[in-house]
């Protein structure tokens, strides 16, 4: 059987094949591009691994109390050397990528200080977590302020704003790197480092946190290499590699990363407890593995956007735009259109395949979310996955792929789901 009448086999008609391959065929030097990142992030990572002498103890159980469990404190230097920053948490006690936010954040805001984010409203799972929505536990409850400087019309960040928001209460000003759910630009590390030296010229003790989620490894330098003093994110996104099973981490300064080892355990116990509980191979096989995982998952969103943009869709970023996140926006226009993206999508996961994706009230957004995902690990947007909320300006989320032959499978799949509702025209 040829690989053809393997994809018609598998529900890809040929006039969708074919769309894509021509569109694939134009993309050979920006796929070279991201391979040459992966491949110095790669050996950044086996160097770091080697230079803290990773070594079979490390992937031993450890249960209780966790003390000297040497695979978990050897994995936080690691991602320490990775990031370059004086220390770091990698736990899986560490939820997901919203409680290692809630964790940097409540470690080291106290009441009567103010949270400044500058570049605009934060995820939508953040907005409780502050107090922007009403929610028990969240940071207004504790007296802890909030404001955030818009950015301009053009998605840039606002300087003349974040130099005047910033008085004697701001403790803290937060970055997010990618878009959440919005249609604006993912920020690239040097513009991130344009926002950090602000901050510091106005006020340089005030703590500059970036959410990194799903911008590891997209660049060959992280937001702690332009002087953010904290960087977060989660493991079952990019540092994971897709084998991660749960996880977050938090990498940084060292007293803050106390602070937050004192936050997530308890007073007096901090990052000395917490045992790694038999996922020390796959944490650290899976950053191993993340590199050349995240270059899969970005000739996705690059093939993604160049489909849909010659089919006359807005899509962020642009065909030709470089890449600071692994996610690719999409505006539909309808809530028809990002419904059949998502059951195109999740036609193609190698798990829960038969299943058929629907909007549902989803805990921590103000809108019935759609989420396709055939994941091994529930959850991971590192592996082939959609979402998007079901709310003007109607667009769908896309990430992911552990290799480019699924992420490639994935999108003809959400391409021939659109032709089948008569949504799109190949021409």
């Amino acid at each position: 059987m040829d690989i053809k009448t393997l994809y018609q086999e598998m529900g890809i008609r040929p006039s969708v094949l074919k769309f894509g391959s021509d569109i694939e065929d134009g993309l050979q030097e920006r796929f070279a591009a991201i391979d040459k990142t992966a491949e110095y992030n790669q050996l950044k990572v086996i160097k770091a691994m080697q230079d803290n002498r990773v070594n079979a103890d490390c992937f031993h159980f450890a249960s209780g109390y966790g003390y000297d469990d040497v695979g978990r404190d050897t994995l936080e230097a690691v991602y320490a050397s990775v990031v370059h920053t004086e220390s770091a948490l990698v736990r899986p006690q560490v939820t997901c990528g919203t409680h290692a936010l809630a964790l940097a954040l409540g470690a080291n805001l106290r009441p009567g200080d103010e949270l400044l984010s500058a570049g605009g409203k934060p995820y939508d799972t953040l907005e409780e977590v502050i107090g922007i929505r009403p929610s028990n536990g969240s940071l207004a409850e504790y007296g802890i302020t909030y404001r955030q400087v818009d950015l301009l019309p053009d998605g840039t960040f606002d300087f003349d704003g974040i130099r005047a928001a910033i008085n004697e209460k701001t403790k803290m000003v937060t970055i997010q790197r990618s878009k959440g759910y919005q249609t604006r630009p993912s920020f690239s590390v040097a513009q991130i480092g344009e926002v950090i030296r602000l901050v510091k010229s106005v006020k340089p003790e005030v703590i500059c946190m970036v959410d990194n989620c799903y911008g590891e490894f997209v660049e060959e330098t992280e937001p702690s290499d332009a002087g953010a003093d904290m960087v977060v994110g989660s493991l079952i996104k990019n540092p994971g590699g897709g084998l991660a099973p749960i996880g977050g981490y938090i990498a940084g300064r060292k007293d803050l990363i106390d602070s937050c080892g004192y936050r997530l355990t308890s007073p007096g116990l901090g990052k000395e407890v917490g045992a790694s509980l038999g996922v020390m191979q796959s944490f650290y096989q899976g950053l191993f593995l993340a590199p050349a995982v995240v270059a899969s998952a970005l000739k996705g969103a690059v093939f993604a956007a160049n489909i849909y943009e010659k089919l006359g869709f807005k899509v962020v970023p642009d065909a030709a735009e470089s890449r600071h996140d692994i996610i690719q926006a999409v505006e539909l226009g309808t809530p028809e259109g990002v419904i059949a993206f998502c059951k195109g999508i999740q036609a193609a996961a190698p798990v829960d395949a038969y299943v058929t994706p629907e909007p549902w009230a989803m805990p921590g957004y103000d809108s019935d979310v759609i989420m396709a995902a055939g994941a091994f690990v529930q959850g991971s947007s590192i592996e082939l996955s959609a979402d998007g909320p079901i709310k003007p300006p109607y667009a769908v989320y896309f990430q992911g792929g552990l290799t480019w032959p699924h992420a490639k499978l994935g999108i003809l799949m959400s391409l021939e789901y659109l032709a089948r509702e008569g949504l799109v025209k190949l021409s």
